[in-house]
């Protein structure tokens, strides 16, 4: 039988995402900006093309674990 009550361990899983970016060139300011669709709000941008294609991991990972934790939170915390 299933204890309902019983403390679920904590579960690890580490996934390879793949997805896609949209990199514009700011010809006025220089350098470029950068988003992913698929990630509401994830935008950053750089002076080079590595170094925005760095930034859109790094966005990337930081959007990723903030919607982890905000899904994680019980309704009784509610969202900050």
């Amino acid at each position: 039988m299933h204890d309902a009550g019983a403390a679920k361990p904590p579960f690890s899983l580490q996934l390879a995402v793949t997805l896609t970016a949209v990199i514009h060139s700011e010809s006025d300011a220089g350098g470029f900006s950068a988003e992913i669709p698929a990630l509401p709000g994830c935008y950053t941008q750089g002076e080079t093309l590595e170094e925005v294609q760095a930034n859109l991991k790094e966005a990337a990972e930081a959007w990723l674990a903030s919607a982890h934790d905000h899904a994680a939170r019980s309704p009784a915390e509610g969202a900050a």
